[in-house]
């Protein structure tokens, strides 16, 4: 009986320390009720108290099952917590580039997985919290900064950029479709000289470009910016 459990005892001592040494938490509850029965399994044997040695080995065999699980769960807790902080920060670069505005869908889905994830950590449902984490920085990785489409723009001569309502919707960062000139026309359609004549626009005119896809947009356009191109699936993904 001896030489079977000696054995028993020492792999749960040595298993016990190595699982400390390689997760850095050697000083867990359990732990050390696991290396407390193990002695004490050491010195019944000593003692010839076969039973009470075995009962010991058993209490350090469940400790040391449980010092696993504890460590387990902290390096969950600790691989959760960091994925959190990165989808905090992304959360907070996509708002401070305005992508709750330009990118509402994509933005709101994002949020909505990082409050999910929040709540999973509060329960210690760490794996969930991890997953959802990693949720958010896929859902907001394709999205970069760039100015908002603009609002307004400044009618320029005929000569120099071909202006008209057709050619105007159909810049990219207008409606990048021509056929849509008729957003343009209802729009702005009392300011212009003739207002039942959409073909009459003049320079120096400020047409407003209407939002028509819940896309979010500011300002005048600006040919030293750069602009993204208008699209409504982009713009809802």
């Amino acid at each position: 009986m001896r030489r079977v459990l000696l054995p028993l005892v020492l792999l749960f001592v040595c298993s016990g320390l190595s699982f400390a040494i390689r997760y850095s938490y050697k000083n867990n509850t359990y732990q050390k009720l696991a290396e407390q029965y193990s002695l004490k399994a050491d010195k019944a044997l000593d003692a010839g108290e076969y039973i009470l040695a075995e009962e010991y080995a058993e209490k350090a065999a469940e400790n040391a099952r449980l010092s696993e699980e504890f460590i387990k769960n902290k390096l969950r807790s600790e691989s959760a917590e960091e994925l959190l902080l990165q989808a905090k920060k992304r959360l907070d670069y996509a708002r401070s580039i305005h992508a709750d505005e330009n990118y509402p869908v994509a933005f709101n889905a994002a949020l909505d997985y990082y409050n999910q994830a929040e709540d999973s950590f509060d329960k210690e449902d760490f794996d969930t919290a991890a997953l959802l984490a990693q949720k958010v920085l896929d859902t907001l990785a394709g999205i970069k900064g760039m100015n908002p489409l603009p609002k307004f723009y400044i009618v320029q001569p005929w000569e120099i950029t071909r202006d008209c309502l057709w050619n105007i919707s159909g810049r990219t960062y207008v409606y990048n479709n021509p056929w849509l000139w008729e957003n343009l026309y209802e729009a702005n359609k009392e300011s212009l000289p003739e207002p039942e004549n959409p073909n009459l626009i003049l320079p120096g005119m400020k047409l407003e470009i209407p939002s028509i896809s819940g896309e979010y947009r500011n300002g005048t356009y600006d040919p030293d910016m750069t602009y993204g191109t208008y699209s409504p699936m982009n713009i809802n993904k």
